[in-house]
């Protein structure tokens, strides 16, 4: 009896394969509210990346490492908190995880810019904390 009943439940397996999100044609709030929490894991990936581009940077510097750690510590903590108060409003709702991901995704890609901005840093610039290639 046991193997029928796998094999009644093995279509129930795949059925979540089968259906992608359709972000760009969302309609319904969890819907939405996936998309953006892909949207802010795309945005958190690749500022993790150029996280490691840094620190691999600052391999020879232990004291500027620690302080971009720090850093960075202290800015998740503004993000968390800034994008709570930002979705406060939608405390509860539906929408809560859409406002809250939104704010979390913009902080981040700014912050990815910025990461951007210290991997461009030329050999010689005293006013970047990150070493040229």
């Amino acid at each position: 009896m046991p193997p029928r009943f796998l094999l009644a439940l093995t279509p129930l397996l795949f059925t979540p394969l089968a259906h992608a999100i359709d972000c760009a044609n969302a309609t319904d709030q969890g819907t939405m509210n996936q998309c953006a929490a892909q949207q802010y894991k795309a945005a958190d990936k690749e500022l993790n990346a150029l996280y490691q581009q840094i620190t691999t940077r600052l391999k020879d510097n232990p004291e500027a490492k620690k302080l971009l750690v720090g850093a960075q510590r202290s800015w998740i903590g503004f993000r968390d908190a800034e994008c709570k108060f930002s979705a406060s409003g939608v405390a509860g709702g539906s929408v809560y995880p859409l406002i809250y991901s939104s704010c979390t995704t913009e902080l981040t890609k700014a912050r990815v810019e910025a990461f951007r901005t210290y991997l461009k840093c030329q050999e010689g610039d005293l006013s970047c904390p990150v070493p040229g290639t």
